[in-house]
């Protein structure tokens, strides 16, 4: 990527995710420990990105307290509400207002559009979409994937030279455009200087008046841009996350990318498939973990320790070669070489000293 364009991104998190069926605003559902949008601002914080808004709307004060304290330091973030959720069209509308503008550079830039329930990203492929929307020049860059089965999913539709001239929702296509497997995965890359005013001609498509962010490409279309796209090979990674179901299924991916990120770091797992570490969680090389093992928090776990089996800790830290098995512990501190369990309890603030053996059913208390 050129460093002197400007980039700048825009996530949508105003959604109310009604299909969740929870009080808890949509974006603020954990996976690995963390909230859903912060592993999507996790993501852009490896681009060159002098800007991220986030757009928020459903349980606003919420969101936006969660950002402000949870968000990547080095991010500059700024925060914009959508008062009223009339479609993801109007959310990029009301997100551009909180982008610098008036200068050469940021009226020259690009702007990444992406959905705050889309956890599975990875940097490398958002690059790769801003990599080859500036190779191209494109107006539009679409994140494209092909599924078996694109039942719900809105289509990408391609004109007689092969171009891409229009996106059309599942509700409104007919069965030849049902028949087309490559869609769109709500990842767009913009030429700033055309998002707008291809925003100003959109017209409400959908029940209750609602833009559609995906109608600009027949506006950039017709108006002989050009529209480009990156296909996923591995469509799971623009998963979106609109119920429970799909929230266990990310959860899943992301545990099983977070268990093999620590062991190409040196650490032990005797049972992949039953051990789970929150993104919150530091380990340290030649760490042995065995199975049931559930580390939440922000757990911090010295080199050379054994955990388990069957071990729950909290925001708890375990020292240098300390072994715990069959233990719970919350916001507890186990010293260096302690021997802890098996059956053991440790109440929130209780500590095991270094070289402490603690025998079976201990119960610590704080001090």
């Amino acid at each position: 990527m050129s460093p002197y364009r400007a980039l700048s991104a825009v996530v949508l998190a105003a959604g109310g995710g009604t299909r969740m069926h929870s009080r808890r605003p949509k974006p603020l559902h954990l996976l690995c420990g963390r909230p859903m949008v912060l592993h999507v601002l996790d993501a852009l914080a490896e681009l060159p990105i002098d800007r991220v808004v986030v757009v928020v709307g459903h349980g606003a004060e919420r969101v936006t307290k969660t950002l402000r304290e949870e968000a990547p330091e080095d991010l500059d973030i700024e925060l914009v509400e959508q008062p009223d959720q009339r479609g993801t069209g109007d959310a990029v509308a009301v997100g551009l207002t909180g982008l610098p503008d008036g200068s050469p550079e940021s009226e020259d830039g690009d702007v990444l559009v992406l959905p705050g329930d889309a956890p599975l990203l990875r940097p490398p492929t958002l690059a790769s979409v801003v990599r080859h929307h500036r190779a191209s020049d494109a107006a539009a860059t679409l994140l494209t994937a092909r599924l078996d089965d694109a039942s719900g999913h809105d289509r990408v539709l391609r004109g007689k030279d092969e171009r891409i001239c229009r996106v059309v929702d599942d509700a409104h296509a007919t069965e030849a455009e049902r028949g087309v497997a490559e869609i769109t995965t709500g990842v767009f890359c913009f030429r700033r200087a055309v998002l707008a005013p291809a925003l100003r001609r959109l017209m409400p498509t959908r029940p209750g008046g609602e833009f559609v962010l995906a109608d600009t490409i027949e506006v950039l279309h017709q108006a002989g841009h050009l529209v480009a796209n990156v296909e996923l090979a591995d469509p799971m990674e623009a998963a979106g996350v609109n119920d429970r179901s799909q929230l266990a299924i990310a959860e899943a991916e992301l545990r099983d990318r977070t268990n093999t990120r620590w062991m190409r770091r040196g650490v032990t797992m005797l049972d992949p498939e039953t051990t789970y570490i929150d993104a919150t969680a530091k380990l340290a090389p030649d760490v042995t973990l065995f199975s049931g093992v559930l580390l939440q928090g922000n757990c911090v776990i010295e080199e050379g320790a054994v955990i388990g089996p069957d071990v729950h800790l909290i925001d708890t830290k375990v020292g240098v070669g300390a072994r715990v098995m069959q233990c719970s512990a919350r916001k507890g501190e186990i010293g260096a070489y302690a021997r802890v369990g098996p059956y053991a309890v440790l109440d929130p603030g209780a500590a095991v000293a270094d070289n402490e053996v603690t025998g079976p059913f201990f119960h610590g208390a704080a001090t």
